[in-house]
């Protein structure tokens, strides 16, 4: 007999890890019929158990199957069986290894043949099981007691990973928070309350650092079951982040009146992102922005300043591309079809706008929209082009900067051949040229103030 209350509590402590009472009570009981069958079984034997919550008392009891001729094969003179072991190792015993298209050989001690079966149950069937009660025991030794701890560790472990596999499941494709647990090999492991999640170093983004105790976001992409439970992976470099965490801000793109049509991000530098309207009275961009840029900034700030280009999606793919070059304002948009190449001319003052900085403009707004991007300044020169991957910069065929010796930065620096200007005196305070004398400057100014007196 087992203590009601012991089972109460331990099933009430599973029920609040998410563990079922139903799953419980098949643990102990399939833990039960392992313990009898250790300790009282026989090789072949079908055992089951039934645990009784108003007693606390289990019963046992043997199951066997309905078989004839047309199921089972029986065993052929001189054919050696498999010796049975009364005790050792009873519940371990192998199934049948059967080749195709082959029966399984009948076992007295899990089939009972269909003429037996009818004399003790009417209209018995093929394939019906039929139930013979068992002795109930209390006593089982210390090999069945730890064999029946196992299973049921065993069975918790399973629930477990089905509970989490459920709750989490449900959770893919969201934004999940928790704590920083530690930092292994680059990755971060993020503890979620009944589960480690982790962050691969490449799902991480550049140049931000973690500390063990902090609290962090991150969007739920792959849920794994493992060996050894279940890997939960996160990422705060997926373009999906974004999104993700635009609709916490922005209502209208959570109910689905704002769409997502495309994004090109480069995580923890600059993500472009380009909307529709489903709602012809929502505007795609000023939703996301927010009232004086508050939503697109609370973004920018879990980004750790990543900056976010929010433009409107065009059908046509000209205007697209101008607006995927934003902030840049090109002249105009030439499409090649045949090689997906759409050419754009631009100011010679915008170019390093439009290219932006190593690239990256031009480089993004390729990606957006899927078209290979040529800068081509009004002169008529090409300057840049991409392929959403790469960009190749044309440099002028003489740089004024560096014929002058002067190292480049992110400035825009005038650098010209013109003459320098020189800063003139007043009249009164020009200086006269010194004799070439070994006067001392004092001296020449002492005769200049002499000369004026007189």
């Amino acid at each position: 007999m087992i203590d009601l209350k012991t089972i109460n509590a331990v099933l009430g402590e599973f029920e609040d890890r998410g563990i079922s009472r139903a799953t419980m009570i098949d643990a102990i009981e399939n833990a039960m019929a392992t313990a009898y069958k250790r300790e009282y079984g026989k090789r072949g034997q079908v055992i089951h158990a039934k645990l009784d919550l108003n007693s606390g008392t289990i019963s046992f009891e043997q199951v066997k199957t309905v078989v004839d001729e047309t199921t089972v094969r029986f065993p052929l003179e001189g054919e050696e069986l498999p010796e049975e072991h009364l005790h050792a190792h009873a519940f371990h015993a192998e199934e049948e290894q059967l080749a195709e298209g082959e029966l399984p050989r009948f076992d007295t001690e899990k089939h009972i043949l269909l003429e037996n079966a009818k004399l003790m149950k009417r209209g018995a069937t093929l394939g019906e099981e039929i139930i013979f009660p068992l002795e109930p025991q209390d006593d089982f030794g210390r090999i069945a007691a730890q064999t029946a701890k196992q299973v049921v560790i065993q069975k918790v472990r399973e629930a477990e990973k089905l509970s989490m596999m459920e709750e989490f499941g449900e959770k893919k494709g969201q934004i999940v928070g928790g704590i920083v647990q530690r930092m292994e090999r680059g990755a971060i492991f993020v503890d979620l309350g009944r589960t480690t999640g982790i962050i691969p170093y490449e799902e991480q983004i550049p140049g931000e650092r973690y500390r063990m105790g902090e609290r962090i976001r991150a969007y739920l992409y792959a849920v794994d079951e493992g060996f050894r439970g279940v890997y939960l992976r996160l990422s705060r470099a997926h373009p999906k982040f974004v999104v993700k965490l635009f609709e916490m801000e922005a209502p209208e793109l959570a109910s689905g009146a704002i769409e997502v049509k495309a994004l090109a991000r480069e995580p923890g530098s600059r993500t472009k992102i380009a909307l529709s309207s489903l709602d012809p009275h929502v505007d795609p961009v000023g939703s996301l922005v927010g009232q004086r840029g508050v939503r697109v900034s609370t973004v920018m700030s879990e980004l750790g300043g990543e900056r976010i280009d929010i433009i409107e999606w065009n059908d046509d793919a000209k205007e697209f591309v101008k607006e995927a070059l934003s902030p840049a304002t090109p002249i105009e948009v030439i499409l090649e079809e045949e090689e997906h190449r759409a050419k754009v001319t631009v100011a010679e003052d915008e170019q390093s706008l439009a290219i932006g900085r190593g690239g990256q403009n031009v480089r993004l707004a390729a990606k957006l929209t899927g078209w290979n991007i040529d800068i081509i300044s009004t002169g008529g020169s090409e300057v840049a082009e991409s392929d959403g991957t790469s960009v190749a910069v044309t440099l002028p065929e003489e740089d004024p900067a560096e014929a002058a010796g002067v190292m480049p930065t992110e400035s825009v620096e005038l650098i010209t051949d013109e003459a320098p200007q020189v800063t003139t005196l007043p009249a009164e305070e020009e200086l006269t040229e010194l004799p070439a004398s070994d006067e001392t400057v004092a001296e020449a100014e002492e005769d200049r103030d002499k000369a004026k007196d007189e």
